[in-house]
């Protein structure tokens, strides 16, 4: 069953360009899609780095904690390469159905429900816009993970701030232990972020967030150079750390891990918009070999420098100075912008479904009701679960693992079925598949577990507390 492309924008289609050739234009002519007026090389490279780049990646010193210092590293290093391969057999598989579907373009839903309708289960073939559906499912899970995410990095790192306060200093050679000031609890700074959040996303339009987007970017460039810095000037030796963790905790490291690299939604909507895609491979293996460098080199010598005491985020191991502080205030501040741009994509699948169904008398009320709604779910949420590293386990476990690592893998199995594909690919893919599978599995699983009893002894140390009281 063949359908139309949808109309309501996501983070794939509003990148996608607008002009479609005709049905009897080649599609092996590649460039006509960028055309003149896409992006260059160092352009798609430098949008690359930024859909990789987030808050996954200041958790990683504790993901490497959660697998060993030497299983931590080989971990990330195999999954970067599976990532990769995954994203790239995205791209393969976009190619092949254009070709055969004659489209011009594709992006991520459009891949998995064409894959669907050539492949060899009548059943798929018949509800191939399943799919779409599965894709956008995992897209809005993903971008509202993140967004709850936002919610709880900028409370723990302000938080922190605040509480320090009066023990911040202007000397950042040592970390004093300082008398933290008594402060609101983590749930009211997430109800004070909320107006200011709420306002933020009222902003439809990603042109007017551009300016401030490019600040945000500044500002978490100059906060990791910060903490690169620091970092290497402290690590301790000899290094005792153990070499691999419990198995138990794994499934954590997994999780984060998973959640960092967390691109591969915009891998098809920036080859669509460059100006030449048939060098977007290069821009891929490029671009994520410098992010997973980036991952294995914070991820390693954070855990070296802070060892046990490493926090959800290595900015909460950041020294009680007013230069580390602000640090922290400036990552906040490209967090807090950044949560407009992961908020645009389910936004931009769900508002319109909502709109569509009133006057356009109600349509502007309709629209910015949805988006409170939606934000309010992201704080509720972040209330509901306010340990940084869990939701971002969780967020990871749940939803990257089916982008990154289950759904590819099987789109190539279907969209290459009737051309036929070598029984070692399709074992390759299998395998693949299963590892991601597991991964959601006991990522779910143990990131929920933790939850429960981290929530169970902060209730239990509350009421002991009110008792003595």
């Amino acid at each position: 069953m063949t359908t139309n492309r949808r109309s309501s924008p996501t983070e794939e289609t509003s990148l996608s360009p607008d002009r479609s050739p005709s049905p009897t234009e080649p599609q092996d002519v590649y460039e006509r899609i960028g055309d003149k007026t896409g992006t260059n090389f160092f352009q798609t490279l430098v949008h690359l780095l930024k859909g990789n780049i987030g808050t996954g990646l200041l958790g990683l010193p504790l993901a490497v904690k959660n697998a060993g210092i030497v299983v931590g590293p080989i971990s990330l290093l195999i999954m970067g390469i599976i990532a990769v391969h995954c994203m790239d057999i995205l791209v393969k598989c976009s190619h092949h159905l254009s070709t055969k579907m004659r489209k011009p373009f594709m992006d991520y839903g459009d891949a998995m429900q064409y894959g669907l309708e050539v492949g060899p289960i009548p059943f798929l073939r018949r509800h191939s816009i399943w799919g779409r559906w599965i894709v956008d499912l995992f897209l809005i899970i993903t971008q509202l993970g993140f967004c709850c995410v936002y919610f709880v990095f900028l409370t723990d790192n302000v938080k922190q701030v605040v509480q320090a306060a009066n023990g911040t200093t202007t000397n950042c050679n040592y970390n004093e232990t300082v008398v933290l000031s008594p402060t609101f609890d983590s749930r009211l700074y997430m109800l004070c972020f909320l107006p200011f959040i709420t306002l933020l996303v009222f902003i439809r339009n990603l042109k007017y967030l551009a300016p401030w987007s490019l600040a945000a970017n500044v500002a978490m460039l100059i906060s990791l150079i910060m903490i690169y810095q620091y970092i290497v000037r402290g690590i301790h030796y000899p290094v005792t750390l153990p070499y691999e963790a419990s198995f138990k905790t794994y499934p954590l490291f997994f999780g984060t891990a998973i959640f960092a690299f967390e691109g591969i939604g915009v891998v098809l909507p920036l080859e669509n918009k460059m100006q030449k895609p048939r060098s977007f491979r290069t821009v891929l293996f490029l671009g994520m070999i410098i992010v997973t460098v980036l991952y294995i080199s914070l991820g390693t010598i954070g855990y070296l420098r802070f060892g046990d005491n490493i926090g959800a985020s290595i900015t909460l191991n950041l020294p009680n100075c007013w230069l580390y502080q602000a640090v922290k205030l400036l990552y906040s501040f490209g967090i807090f912008i950044t949560y407009a741009v992961q908020f645009y994509v389910p936004a931009e699948i769900l508002v319109p479904l909502a709109v569509s169904r009133v006057s356009e008398r109600w349509m502007l009320a309709v629209d910015l009701l949805c988006r409170t709604g939606l934000v309010i779910l992201t704080c509720l949420l972040a209330i509901l679960i306010p340990e940084l590293d869990l939701v971002i386990s969780l967020v990871g476990s749940i939803s990257s693992s089916a982008l990154a690592l289950i759904l590819p893998p099987i789109l190539e199995i279907f969209a290459f079925y009737s051309d036929g594909l070598p029984w070692w690919a399709i074992a390759k893919n299998i395998i693949i598949s299963i590892i991601g599978f597991v991964g959601f599995v006991t990522g779910t699983y143990v990131s929920i577990q933790e939850i429960v009893l981290r929530n169970s002894i902060k209730n239990t140390l509350n009421f002991t507390a009110s008792g003595i009281l």
